[in-house]
């Protein structure tokens, strides 16, 4: 069965928790209905969404509330990669069970310096327990944070020997030179950039889309960009300075406390330990850049 390419704009999707930390699913599913309603697919448990900071249970959870909700399942990746491989079993299983377009797949991130040939073989225990044709991998390459590299020769293995479940890698690095080498080198996958202004760089190149955290905050002019090369020229500086302006802070904070402007809900500024708010001097620097580069603030302040 031929399926189609994973390709747009997703967000991942940041979790909104409540003042004892546990999760706040009804404002999680009416933040994923506006990112929808805005063009973006999501991508649920994803480092933004402070996954690893997660429950299985809770993972769990997040992916029945939207879906329960009705936003349909091709709509949706799901975060999947976890240390203990039992526990991406799982995970992924009940994605695919849910329907699920595809599933992003952290290599496991505590040893550091993994030789290529254990990750290779963690990724096929994944593949061939799961065993399932609808199985569709999207390698999420974030060496900064997971200390474990996607390497350009791994993926290489992994496509010669999954070539029906290993669908895109999601590049994190921020690498140009990376990038390129990911789309020259397998134009048959659908290759992320983890940031929107890759994305307008790479699109005529391959890229497939762009799965950014500041789509949480842009989403709707993020995905118009990406659907038309003319509305990428106009808004091209705007998604550009909101980008840049994320990027000056600690983004997971960063993000929450713009959505708190954008909805007037404080409650999204809470992050699980060991993440921290931003302090006072912070949130003024990034809520007077973000009011200039946000249109969407902008708009709010007129």
């Amino acid at each position: 069965m031929t399926q189609e390419p994973l390709r747009g704009v997703f967000a991942p999707v940041v979790s909104p928790f409540c003042a004892d930390f546990s999760l706040n699913l009804p404002a999680f599913v009416a933040h994923c209905k506006q990112l929808v309603a805005d063009g973006a697919g999501l991508a649920i448990s994803g480092t933004n969404s402070e996954a690893c900071s997660e429950t299985f249970e809770e993972r769990i959870a997040l992916v029945d509330a939207v879906i329960g909700a009705g936003i349909p399942a091709s709509r949706i990746l799901v975060g999947t990669g976890c240390c203990a491989i039992d526990d991406a079993v799982a995970l992924t299983r009940h994605a695919i069970d849910q329907g699920c377009a595809g599933v992003l797949v952290l290599p496991p991130f505590f040893f550091k310096n993994a030789h290529e040939d254990g990750v290779l073989a963690y990724y096929s225990q994944l593949i061939e327990r799961v065993d399932d044709p609808a199985l569709r991998i999207v390698l999420y390459h974030i060496p900064a944070l997971s200390g474990v590299p996607i390497t350009l020769s791994l993926i290489e293995r992994l496509v010669a020997a999954y070539p029906e479940h290993i669908a895109g890698v999601k590049d994190s690095t921020g690498d140009w030179d990376n990038l390129v080498a990911m789309l020259e080198r397998f134009p048959q996958l659908s290759i992320f950039p983890a940031s929107e202004v890759l994305m307008l760089r790479s699109l005529a190149l391959g890229a497939a889309g762009c799965i950014s955290a500041t789509n949480n905050i842009n989403a709707r002019d993020i995905a118009l960009a990406y659907r038309s090369p003319a509305e990428a020229a106009r808004l091209h500086d705007s998604i550009t300075a909101a980008r840049k302006t994320a990027e000056q802070f600690p983004m997971v904070a960063a993000v929450k406390h713009t959505l708190s402007l954008l909805t007037g809900d404080a409650g999204w500024r809470t992050v699980r330990p060991p993440l921290v708010q931003l302090g006072p001097d912070a949130t003024g620097q990034l809520e007077a850049r973000m009011r200039a580069a946000l249109p969407a603030l902008a708009e709010q302040a007129a």
